[in-house]
Order: structure tokens, then sequence, then C-alpha cells
């Protein structure tokens, strides 16, 4: 008896459940009655791994695939061939309009809708997102409608905590009398808070990159440009004052800016973090107190009368202020100071007191007060930030500016201490550190979740393909044609993963370069057929390039899928038909880019200009972040842009973009210039190969791997030695050192890597040659291929029989 369900995908919980089913009592009949297009939609969507639903017939009765199960909750048991409304009924209001637009011939599709499904039988908070499509049967009549659904729930939450998170730092932030700001290891400016605005008159963006200097006194710009460059350069802590231009008074205000260096696991410097404030009344005061200073020197030989004027004068400021001699006798000191004094170690300091004898009861005390003092009666003007107080409890932290006192002749006989409690400015900078830790977690938690999202889903499409093509190629009596296709399809599908994952490494700048100094001018012109062969007939692509040669050091492949990729996006844009516009600058310099310095040059810069829509400016931020298109579904991966910019910081250089909507775009790629190599003259060496058979050394730590490189080689005609891990290969090489022709070496290995193993059979046998291949590899991505050839896996076996084809020939001596 013929199975009257042949038309379904073997396997699946829901096909079991469709084939057990009496579909005699239904408005559709038994399946030997099913129309075609009813067999071969719910086929499709059984073998799909996305949830999904048909709703089928006048009575719209339900199917699902397996994916959709967990979505029915307790209503699984009796959904199956049941009408589509009966089983939503509690949500009907709801997706009611979504169902009867669909059935007038609508397709429909919904983000983030909040919908309580109820799976368990109570109450839950959910979002979903829909897209309905009218189901049409072989008449072309709508029959039904189909639905491809995914909960995004867990999406929905994490986005509404990363808005809460980033609310509570911009109110921690903008509520800071200080002006806290950041900078990339360059000094650029790269965010400050309003306050920057508020006090200066500056535009929202022209504080970013070194546009703050502006507001700064002209006098106070050169000691401050030095001292913030000296700091970049050494990575000391930046601390450094100058006047600002207040808008609010018109004058200029004394402020103190200090950062920190925040490094990676690496210790290499990523950012600074900074606050500013306004010390503009201390100022003042230490103006004036250095006035009474020189007023002072002048009188400290007279009369112990005379240090009564000083302590009322110092009466007059809440700091802590006061003067030693040179044997760290007190000369005066305000009350603010003796009452700070006695809080903290129990005794009431005195004019004529020793003050380190005063500090006896408390050793570690003592040696800190008498090591800065014994700084500053040296005649060392400093500041400086230290705790006191019982290290038991919260210690207050003061900040000390040390001042030489001299007399009127000139010779110094003690110092200056001026001390502000500075404890809660420190505890809202601590503060202010850790809302900025939080928020930088929670964005790279929703850019892993953004990533990880889109690669699974591309991923996923290419190998739904090559399952496909293996379980068709399994049929016995398979046509040869249709062999071949499915073949093709799988090679092909592989290219495609392999580029998707170049494209990955280059956005990330892990992608392993093979830099040369090529004529960019030369390398334009030799792929503007192929060029002209992606864009298509309709567009006109022009060439605009100097008559003299310009260089640079970069991948000549990355270079050319950076162009391909943005002369797609340039047609794209033009709906297949104008004018595209290659234009090659030589010598250029480098603009600021999206708030990053530029610099004098020398630069190359190729510019892709199109005649299309433009982009928007809401939409100009995230053109460079992976998976972000603006394209329909199924027109592009998002990674294009990502691919180009990545390859450009990766290379040295950056992309720029201006738009304007209904006019057009121009992409430009800028690179670092070099000088045109030397001519090359070819160095003596024996013969290169004609292809004849070769000695190998496989170096491969995957099993599947390795078995199916040997059978590659040796398929080929080469006769192999399969290593299973670089100290193995290195041990077999140093018994027989001339045993081997050749040696193809992974990179990513257990142990000793492929590329130490290289480096060690280099200086034990320098003349054998060594052949790398990696898919990815951080060692490569940082320091290159340190000289040696690189076949990229996924590799093939013309890409494996090209590698080996210039090998010279036999080695002597060693057995097989």
């Amino acid at each position: 008896m013929s199975d009257p369900f042949s038309f379904l995908p073997p396997g699946g919980a829901t096909g079991a459940e469709i084939r057990a089913r009496d579909w005699s009592d239904t408005s559709l009949g038994p399946p030997e009655t099913w129309s075609p297009a009813l067999r071969s939609t719910a086929a499709l969507m059984l073998a799909c791994p996305t949830a999904m639903f048909l709703a089928w017939g006048p009575d719209l009765l339900c199917f699902y695939n397996d994916a959709y199960r967990p979505f029915l909750g307790h209503r699984l048991d009796t959904a199956l061939g049941r009408p589509f409304r009966e089983v939503w009924a509690s949500i009907w209001d709801d997706i009611g309009p979504l169902v009867d637009a669909t059935l007038a011939g609508e397709s429909k599709t919904l983000t983030n809708m909040p919908l309580d499904l109820s799976r368990d039988g109570t109450p839950e908070r959910g979002w979903w997102s829909f897209t309905y499509s009218p189901a049409i049967d072989e008449a072309g009549q709508i029959a039904g409608l189909f639905c491809v659904t995914a909960e995004t729930t867990a999406h929905v939450l994490s986005e509404a905590a990363l808005r809460e998170s980033e609310d509570h730092y911009r109110h921690t932030v903008e509520l800071n009398p200080q002006v806290p700001w950041t900078c990339d290891p360059q000094g650029n400016i790269t965010s400050f808070s309003n306050r920057w605005l508020t006090l200066t008159g500056q535009g929202p963006r022209e504080p970013y990159g070194s546009g703050w200097i502006k507001a700064l006194h002209p006098d106070d710009v050169p000691h401050t440009v030095t001292t913030f460059t000296a700091c970049l350069a050494s990575g000391d802590p930046v601390d450094v004052d100058y006047r600002l231009y207040v808008a609010a008074t018109g004058e200029h205000h004394w402020m103190r800016a200090r950062a920190q260096p925040r490094r990676d696991g690496t210790g290499a410097i990523v950012a600074w973090y900074g606050v500013v404030e306004d010390i503009h009344d201390r100022k003042l005061a230490e103006r004036e107190l250095r006035d009474l200073n020189v007023h002072l020197e002048r009188r400290v030989a007279e009369a112990l009368a005379q240090r009564k004027l000083w302590a009322d004068v110092f009466e007059v400021t809440d700091a802590l202020v006061c003067a030693l001699d040179t044997d760290f006798r007190l000369l005066a000191l305000n009350r603010a100071y003796a009452d700070g004094f006695e809080t903290l170690y129990g005794t009431r300091p005195r004019v004529g007191d020793d003050l380190v004898a005063l500090l006896s009861h408390v050793p570690d005390e003592q040696a800190q007060v008498s090591a800065v003092w014994a700084r500053a009666l040296t005649g060392e003007a400093f500041t400086l930030v230290e705790a006191f107080g019982d290290p038991d409890r919260r210690r207050p932290y003061y900040e000390l500016a040390f001042t030489p006192l001299r007399d009127a002749d000139g010779r110094r006989i003690g110092a200056f201490q001026y001390a502000t409690d500075v404890t809660q400015r420190l505890r809202e900078l601590e503060q202010l550190a850790k809302a900025e830790e939080a928020l930088r977690q929670a964005q790279k938690m929703e850019a892993v979740g953004q990533l990880t999202g889109g690669v699974a889903h591309d991923f996923n499409n290419l190998l739904t393909i090559i399952r496909s093509s293996m379980d068709l190629l399994r049929k016995p009596d398979l046509p040869e044609e249709r062999r071949r296709r499915y073949i093709d399809a799988v090679s092909d599908t592989v290219d495609r993963a392999a580029k998707l994952t170049g494209q990955l490494l280059a956005f990330a700048r892990r992608q392993s370069l093979m830099p040369e100094v090529f004529d960019v001018g030369a390398r334009i012109a030799s792929t503007a057929d192929m060029l002209a062969s992606v864009t298509g007939a309709r567009i006109r692509l022009v060439v605009e390039a100097p008559p003299t040669a310009c260089h640079v050091l970069a991948d000549p492949t990355q270079f050319d899928t950076a162009l391909i990729n943005m002369a797609v996006n340039a047609r794209d844009a033009m709906d297949g038909q104008g004018t595209i516009v290659l234009r090659l600058a030589c010598r250029r310099g480098l603009p600021e880019i999206r708030g990053h310095a530029g610099t004098t040059g020398p630069f190359i810069a190729v510019s892709v200009i199109d005649e299309g829509t433009g982009i928007r400016p809401a939409e100009l931020p995230h053109i460079f972040e992976p998976f972000f298109t603006t394209k329909e579904v199924g027109k592009g991966t998002g990674l294009g842009l990502s691919q180009v910019i990545g390859f450009a910081k990766q290379s040295g250089g950056d992309v720029d973009v201006a738009s304007t909507l209904g006019q057009g775009t121009t992409f430009t790629l800028y690179l670092p210039q070099v000088d045109a190599p030397a001519a090359e003259t070819e160095a003596p060496g024996r013969a290169v190969g004609d292809g004849h058979a070769l000695r190998i050394l496989v170096v491969e730590d995957n099993l599947d791997v390795g078995r199916f490189c040997t059978q590659i080689l040796e398929e080929l005609g080469h006769s192999t030695v399969w290593a299973k891990n670089g100290e193995e290969a290195l041990a077999v090489v140093e018994r027989e050192p001339d045993r081997f022709d050749a040696v193809f070496s992974d990179v990513v290995m257990p142990g000793m890597g492929g590329v130490a193993l290289a480096r060690r059979l280099r200086a034990l046998v320098p003349d054998l040659p060594i052949i790398l291949t990696s898919g990815y590899s951080d060692v490569l991505a940082r320091e290159g291929t340190h000289g040696f050839d690189l076949v990229r896996k996924p590799y093939s076996a013309a890409e494996v029989a090209a590698a080996f084809r210039a090998i010279p020939g036999r080695r002597g001596g060693g057995a097989e």
C-alpha cells in the first residue's frame, strides 16, 4: 500500500502526529485528496528549523513544525488540525486583524509585539516578532496564511535594562559638579558631560578631538598641550592647571584637569578617564597666600608678635594652613589646621611645637608626615594627595600644596602647607568609574548578543544548503547533471562561509593579512572589468586616477574585497542604474574622522561616489556596525562595510563617508602611502620544481582535517608523513633533517604553535620550504606571517597544489 504521507520529510514529532491523525473528519479530508500546494507547503515547513505555522483551508486548520511546538504550551495536545482561531482564541483580539489583512493579500511583519500567550495556563509577559504571508494554492488563489515567528522577550528586556543603565549613567555624569571626560590613546576627546558646554558656551560637537583647546586662555595653551602630550607618551597621570573661558561671565576661571589611563591585559593604554574641576577660588587664595608669603618673609625675623598677624590672615580660609621652619617647628597655623590635627591624632598643635615629635605615638603617620615635609623643606613646590588617620577607619584624603618660605634676602627658612579635604571628590570619582564600567559591560553584552545572533543566522543558512545537498547526493541513481549541480552548491556555499568568516575577522581586525607593496591605480584598473560585471550593464563605471603611480603596503586581496563591497553598496543605492565614479588621489592628508584626529599624511584616498538615494543622518553612526543593513531582508548581510573599516583600520588607515539624501553618497578609503618598491633581482638558488612528487611533512592536530589534507597531497602524487602536533614534527625533523622536501603546518595547535615550529625548523634546516595554514590566528593577525607562505582555511585541492608547485625537487637522504 502506498504511503499517503510520502510527501512529508522523515522524522520529527509533528510529522509523526500528522501521520497518526485521522483527517477524514476535517474540512481537508483524507491526505490522498490534499492539494499539491498544501502538500509542498507543509513539507517545506516541517523541514525548516525556524519556528513557523500554516493555517489552511476555509476553516484555517492549524499546521506547524517542531520548532513552533514550545510556543503552544498547554495547547499542544489539541492544536494540530484545529481551526487557527480556536487555538489562539485568548489573543485573537491582537492577531485577528493580522489574519484578516493576510487573507486579503497583504504580507505583514511585526517586530517586538507584546502578547500574553499563557503557555502554561498562567499569564506571562512576552514579546514576539511575526512575518505573516498569504499561502497560495496551485490555482494562484489565497488558501490560507503562512507565518514565521520568533520570541524576542530576552532582547526587549535587555534593551530596556540597557536604556535604564544608560539613563543612570547619564544622570550620574550630568549631576556631577565636575566635568568628567574621556579621550583615546592619542589624546582626542571622545566624551564629556554637558556641563563643559554650559561652562564654555561651545557647540555640542566642538570639544571633540582637540576642539576643547579653543576654550582655554591663549597664554595657557602651550604649557597645557606640552604637559598633556608628555603624559600621553609616558603613561603618567595627567595633572595640569589652566584658565578656561566661562561663557556666563565672559571671564577666564582657573581649572584643574586630571586623568588616569585605562589599560588592557597587555598593559597597553586603551583610553583615558579624567575630570575638570573649578579651582578658581583656591588659585586666588594661593595668590593671596603667596603675596602674604612675600610680606611675611620680610618680617619673619621680627618679634614673635608678628606671628599673630599670620594666624589672623590664615583664618580667612577653610583650608588647613600651616608653616614650618627647617627644624620642623610650627611657625604659624590656622584654627582649621589645629582642629583637623586634633581630630586625627588627639593632640592640639601650637606655634613652636615640633610637628614630627607630636606624632611619636603614631609611628606610621610620623614617618609619612616627616617624609612629606622633608621634601617640602628642600625648597620644592609640589602638590600631592595623601590619606591620614586611623587605617582601620575610613580615612580622609587631603590635597596638600607646598610652597617654599624665604626671608627678605631670599634665603630658605621653611615651607607653607595648604591642605584641602578631597575625600568626597574622590568618592564621587569612584562612583563615576563604577557607573562607567557597568555601562561598558551592558554595551559589551548587547554587542555580543547581536554578533552571535547574526553569525548563527547566516551560518545556519549556509549549513542548510550543505546538509540538503549532501542528503540529495546520497540518493541512488542520481543523474550526473544533478550530482554536479549539488556538488557545485556545496563548493560555492563553502566559499561563501569562508568569505563570511573573513569579513568577521576583518571587522574585528583579526584577519591574517598578507600585505605587499602595490600600485593602487594599477590595481583599480586591473579590477575595473570585474567591478563592471558586479555592478551590471546599466551602471556606468568611471575611473579617475592620476598619471603617476602611488603605492601602499596592504593586502591586495582584502583591498579588492573592500573595493567590491563599496561598489556593490553604490549599485544597490542607485537601484542598479546610474554612474559610479572611482576616484584615486595620492599624497593626501588624513582628515579628522568620527572624532579621531587626522594627520598630514601621506595617504592615498580611494573614493567611491554614487548618485543614489543617500543615507539618512540617523543611520550614518551605525553603518559600520556588524549586521547593520538598510537593505531588504535577504539583500545583504550587513558585513560589507564592517569588512571595509576593519581592513582599513588594520592597515593603518580609516574610512570616511559623506551623504546627502536624494543626491548620493561618497565613501573614501584612506591607506598610508609608501615609496615604490626597489627593483628586485632574482635570488640564486635551486631550480623551481615542475610539479614532481615531493615528500611532505604534514603537521595538523585536527584528525579529520589531517586525513583530508594527506589524502589531497597523496592524490596530487606526493608522499606524506603526518605529525599530530608541533613537538612530534620537530622530533621527526631533528632525527632526519634531509628527509622532507617541504613542511605543511597548521598555525593554531595546542603546545607548540605553527609559527614557533616554523622558526625552530628554519633554524634547524634553513633551506627547508615551510608553508603555514590557518583559518584564524591571533599571532598572524597581530604580527603577520613572519615571512612564511600562508594557505588560508578552508582550502581546496587546487589551492594546495598551487602552493607546492614551486617547491624544489627531492632532497637527499632519508628513507620513507
